[in-house]
């Protein structure tokens, strides 16, 4: 590879070495044990639960703490429920803005189809929204993160945004409430529905840990399952270190880069459910290959037997893709 160009980059730092001394308790059976168990508490809680506005909360909850996947089921029905004993919203009326942000953002985000027309009882004859909204702070966040599901062409959808943002904005540095104050501050920087979930969850762990009327079975439950999960992720990216290390293309493209971690951390904001590790290895090594070839340079000769090379490779994980989409869409 004498005179071959290089972008000079610096060496990955997650060598497979230290990759595979990563450990963790969290594999053992006493944990997984314990986690069911808490399943279980919180899925009689959840049953157990009447009150519209408590479930929408506790909904939002499991869905921001990243557990609500274990309890599928039961929130659906929920949420079939409350859309089935709402359908009539040119009828309503809304009062509370943070309740009704919250069930439009909940029940578009889960797949239901809510129209944009919920928020008008909070605008004028203008159709502005009311200026008396604006020293409800958790109303018009709540406001603020419904807005970022909108569709095309829903412009009280985009004027709720414009609103919810210029006085939130505006009210940040006076908001008494530090948790408060901290979550404004988030949803500005990144509003929810563009967020990662696996690190929206550690982050509103702790969050929700402070809250004084946290559920502490929800609270625990949070806690093990991401020890868990992380548990299950530390043990694929082994194994896509074993793999990269047995291609042998650290030493033998010593001129491209070598991101590895970075590229399954991709796959892992692209697919984060715990059951589809098989896609993740697939998409972390076609991000690998991707990576590497955007660095590679040579003559016309050798670039004509690379393409050759890379057409053969692409064919095969091409069969890989369509066996991936085969089990996401089941």
């Amino acid at each position: 590879m004498e005179g071959r160009r290089s972008g000079n980059y610096e060496q990955s730092i997650w060598d497979d070495d230290y990759v595979q001394s990563i450990s963790t308790p969290y594999v053992g059976k006493e944990y997984l044990e314990l986690a069911e168990n808490l399943k279980e508490k919180m899925r009689i809680i959840i049953c157990e639960m009447e009150d519209q506005p408590d479930q929408l909360q506790l909904i939002d909850n499991l869905q921001r703490l990243d557990v609500s996947y274990h309890f599928q089921d039961e929130i659906m029905k929920i949420l079939d429920h409350i859309h089935l004993t709402n359908k009539d919203y040119d009828n309503q009326n809304e009062k509370d803005l943070y309740s009704t942000a919250l069930k439009f953002r909940i029940l578009r985000q889960n797949g239901y189809h809510v129209p944009q027309e919920v928020f008008s009882s909070f605008m004028d004859e203008e159709r502005n929204f009311r200026a008396d909204l604006s020293g409800n702070i958790k109303g018009i966040l709540s406001l603020y993160e419904a807005s970022f599901l909108s569709m095309e062409n829903e412009g009280i959808l985009d004027e709720a945004r414009n609103f919810a943002t210029q006085h939130l904005k505006e009210k940040l540095q006076h908001i008494t409430d530090q948790s408060l104050a901290v979550q404004v501050s988030r949803a500005l920087e990144l509003p929810l529905h563009w967020r990662l979930q696996k690190l929206e969850a550690k982050w509103f762990i702790n969050v929700y840990e402070n809250r004084h009327n946290a559920n502490l079975i929800l609270l625990e439950l949070a806690k093990l399952n991401f020890n868990i999960v992380q548990a299950m992720y530390q043990d694929e990216i082994k194994q896509m270190s074993r793999w990269y290390k047995e291609t042998c293309l650290p030493e033998k493209l010593t001129f491209a880069r070598h991101r590895l971690v970075e590229c399954f951390y991709w796959a892992l904001g692209f697919t984060p459910e715990p059951q589809f590790g098989y896609s993740r290895r697939i998409l972390t090594k076609i991000a690998v290959l991707i990576t590497i070839i955007d660095d590679i340079y040579g003559s016309l000769d050798e670039l004509e037997l690379f393409t050759d090379i890379v057409e053969r490779l692409v064919y095969d994980y091409a069969q890989h893709l369509v066996l991936l989409s085969q089990l996401i869409l089941r």
